[in-house]
């Protein structure tokens, strides 16, 4: 593949299934990039002193994906050097240890990609309808993303 034909694109999923750190990557790989930066956030086993059991996800799908779109062409107006970008967040029950999001950014350089995938991560947590679920041992809580601008409108 010569680099005419590596046209830039975006890879958006929702899925219930187990994120998969190779496909994402995969995806943006560029024979005109020296550089992709992944972000993968996982489950982690505590919050706040409380033991986690796993998180579950929920969304609005059709304005979770629009949203998602906002993001990448964001990220191509800032950084305009970026190749692909992959967006992956998991559905429904995500057990401790396993992925429930992973961003992956292809750029010629490593500073564009890595700024990217940072803005991806921070934009996603305050702007797109993906809503948390935290089950502890003998209770759960709704977690709001304290970045999410409805989050600090007036009530």
């Amino acid at each position: 593949m010569d680099e005419s034909e590596d046209v830039p694109k975006d890879f958006i999923k929702l899925k219930s299934e187990k994120l998969s750190v190779d496909e994402v990557s995969e995806l943006v790989i560029s024979p005109c990039c020296g550089a992709v930066s992944l972000f993968i956030g996982t489950t982690r086993n505590n919050f706040e002193g409380k033991k986690v059991i796993h998180l579950e996800y929920e969304a609005y799908t059709a304005m979770a994906e629009s949203e998602i779109k906002k993001i990448c062409r964001d990220v191509r107006q800032k950084w305009p050097s970026v190749q692909h970008i992959a967006v992956h967040h998991r559905l429904g029950v995500v057990p401790i240890t396993e992925a429930s999001v992973i961003i992956a950014v292809s750029s010629p350089h490593r500073a564009e990609s890595l700024e990217a995938v940072m803005y991806c991560i921070n934009t996603l947590k305050a702007s797109v309808p993906i809503w948390k679920k935290e089950i502890y041992e003998d209770e759960y809580s709704w977690k709001e993303n304290k970045e999410c601008f409805w989050a600090n409108s007036e009530k």
